[in-house]
């Protein structure tokens, strides 16, 4: 999937989107990547002499792919969004860098009605940055 495509998925707009391309999407899992330009506004200021992405941002790309993954596999309602509920056991491991690419990998390990529990991690040269469990429901948009 491509960017336009994933924005048919998600309400997440620039700048705020996480995920530039999904490589591989199943029942329970998908495989997402985010290339993490110099010139992003956020490396300007988190440790601007050594700039790293901040691990709040890492949790984001992981539940942005959730959101794909659930919107595309689990036909919720046009009405509805997934919304973080919980995030268990988060472990930041090495920093991604500016010129980075994030590779994102979520599993659905269990769904309890509009309530999905999702495993994550994001690597980055075959190495682990961040590992993560945490839920999303899904829930009514505002009118």
């Amino acid at each position: 999937m491509d960017l336009e495509q994933i924005k048919e998925c998600i309400p997440h707009r620039e700048p705020f989107i996480w995920i530039d391309e999904v490589l591989e999407l199943e029942e329970t899992s998908i495989h997402a990547t985010k290339y993490l330009s110099p010139d992003l506004d956020l490396f300007q200021g988190h440790y601007p002499d050594f700039p790293i992405l901040p691990g709040v941002i890492q949790c984001e790309m992981a539940m942005q792919a959730a959101a794909i993954l659930i919107s595309k596999m689990h036909a919720i309602d046009g009405e509805n969004v997934p919304v973080a509920t919980r995030l268990n056991n988060v472990k930041f491991k090495h920093m991604i860098r500016p010129g980075d690419t994030a590779n994102i990998y979520v599993e659905i390990t269990e769904r309890v009605s509009n309530a999905f529990y999702l495993t994550g991690k994001v690597v980055v040269d075959g190495q682990v940055t961040t590992r993560l469990d945490f839920a999303v429901a899904a829930t009514d948009t505002p009118s």
